[in-house]
């Protein structure tokens, strides 16, 4: 504790001379994606490329509304840093602790700005619309004050338009028949705010070395009740190559669902035969993606009907999860290992644990085996912190088990996998509990320490017991598995409750890493 307090004082005193919003910027560190290597691409599909970009952005305006509001609130901020620090964030909250770093602001509101701040539970359980409950739809006071129900597209009406006249422009320039279709679905969907056909459409785009993935995707920023999906994008380049290499994996979905840990019951789901995955570079993100911490790879769509008759598409962000395992995570490995664990960080292994926690989500069940309904809905708020634990414990006990029966094709060994994950949830712990992937890797982190998977030894290094680990691993999946398939929302709230907590190992761990400078994560620029 003495030492914690003299490094902690220490600091302090180096960072004096900088402001909050200086020091806190530093968490992320700054990489420059460069401009993209388009030699293979036609001018049309330069052209299509620009317009992916233009979409981009529009979703990056409806998102900017969804989190907080206006963005130009704070174009006359006096500290540069704090200005920057602003749009990272897409607001005037931290987003890894969710208090705000701008004078004037309270905490973040759990529901951002898809809800009235002053609405209450019980008018929100009164309020009879069905459709209060579509991802698709944000909830507002009427002129009586009453609460109503807006579809997306009609709350950002003129930014929807856009979006859809920009796909169409693509499908007329675009000389690709299937990116024709998914655009043209693409651009009836946004309008709609229904996404089956477009997805279907997208998980059919195969063939084309670019592709675009927007809307509104994800629910993470519903920290209220976990329904209301946020607007991203991400304009993507795709590695054929390498893709070919990866598909092999998808095809043996069924065989990996029937390894799975615990009762088969609880991973009975079968997914659709069209799944597929792709190795990508990132060339520009909008929206939720670009808020906070960088998104490595995403597995989509959500849509259960959609995974269960047709699949999901895994797609690997090859450039950032590079500069992910350069910047922050084999730095945390270098300074918390001991030597002999330190030599089991490799890239390699980051890579293809990303590729398998992606290839888990589509894993386990979705909907509960006792007539609960989808899992999502069945665990309410904390569903979307669990899904983080399953793709992430799964997903490595998944690639240690293959990588173990050398059915990877790279050159490591598990206990590389394993090290390698295991300063992952290290650093990952640092996003603190008010982000999901933050409590997802709290949990995962005490669950580890507490099995003795994990442990600190007399030099202040931790010491990883592999056989442990392992353990760990496949008992922690197998609980998620059991709370999703039954739907125990209950059992889900307790996981959270137990696990999810910032003990002082990892204060003592953020006070280490912070003295050495180490990033929390990365941030970007465009190369002009």
């Amino acid at each position: 504790m003495i030492a914690l307090l003299a490094a902690s004082l220490l600091v302090v005193s180096c960072d004096r001379h900088r402001t909050k919003a200086e020091r806190l910027l530093e968490n992320y560190a700054l990489v420059t994606i460069p401009a993209p290597d388009l030699s293979g691409i036609t001018d049309n599909g330069k052209e299509v490329l620009n317009l992916y970009r233009f979409a981009a952005d529009q979703a990056d305006a409806i998102y900017w509304e969804q989190s907080f509001g206006r963005k130009d609130v704070f174009d006359n901020l006096e500290d540069a840093a704090q200005r920057e620090y602003a749009m990272l964030n897409y607001g005037p909250w931290d987003r890894i602790d969710n208090k705000a770093f701008i004078q004037g602001y309270g905490e973040r509101p759990a529901g951002a700005n898809f809800y009235p701040k002053d609405m209450t539970d019980e008018e929100f359980a009164k309020l009879e619309d069905p459709d209060k409950n579509s991802p698709y739809t944000i909830i507002r006071r009427n002129q009586d004050g009453n609460l109503e129900v807006v579809w997306y597209h009609e709350a950002f009406a003129g930014n929807v338009e856009k979006i859809a006249s920009l796909l169409q422009a693509a499908a007329n320039i675009t000389i690709k028949p299937s990116v024709r279709e998914y655009l043209l679905k693409m651009a009836e969907a946004v309008q709609a705010d229904d996404y089956f056909e477009s997805e279907k459409a997208w998980l059919d785009m195969t063939d084309s070395k670019m592709d675009l993935v927007i809307g509104p995707l994800e629910t993470i920023d519903d920290q209220r009740y976990g329904i209301k999906a946020s607007y991203g994008a991400y304009v993507l380049l795709k590695n054929l190559e390498r893709t070919a290499s990866l598909q092999a994996l998808c095809d043996r979905l069924p065989e990996l669902q029937a390894s799975l840990p615990g009762n088969p019951e609880h991973s009975a789901f079968v997914p659709g035969k069209a799944s597929n995955i792709f190795s990508c570079d990132a060339i520009y993100y909008g929206g939720f993606p670009n808020a906070g911490y960088k998104v490595i790879a995403v597995n989509f769509p959500y849509d259960a009907r959609v995974q269960e008759q047709y699949g999901t598409r895994t797609i690997l962000f090859d450039n950032i999860i590079r500069e992910k395992f350069n910047r922050t995570v084999f730095p945390v490995g270098a300074l918390l290992f001991e030597a002999d664990d330190q030599a089991h960080m490799d890239a390699s292994a980051f890579y293809w644990d990303i590729v398998y926690r992606e290839v888990a989500q589509s894993l386990g069940v979705k909907e509960t085996i006792n007539g609960k309904g989808e899992v999502a809905q069945a665990l309410g708020v904390e569903a979307l912190t669990i899904e983080k634990v399953k793709a992430n414990v799964l997903g490595s006990y998944l690639c240690i088990k293959d990588v173990d029966t050398h059915k990877v094709d790279a050159l490591i060994m598990k206990a590389d996998v394993i090290a390698t994950f295991v300063a992952n949830v290290i650093r990952s712990t640092r996003f603190g509990w008010g982000d999901a992937t933050g409590r997802a890797n709290l949990i995962i982190y005490n669950f580890l320490v507490e099995k003795g998977a994990i442990a600190r030894k007399n030099s202040g290094k931790y010491d990883i017991n592999y056989a442990k680990t392992e353990e760990a691993l496949a008992a922690l999946a197998a609980r998620i598995l059991e709370i999703q398939a039954t739907g125990d929302r209950e059992g889900a709230g307790a996981l959270v409750e137990k696990y999810a907590k910032v003990v002082p190992s990892i204060q003592q761990d953020v006070v280490a890493l912070e003295l050495e400078a180490i990033p929390v994560d990365i941030r970007f620029e465009y190369e002009k």
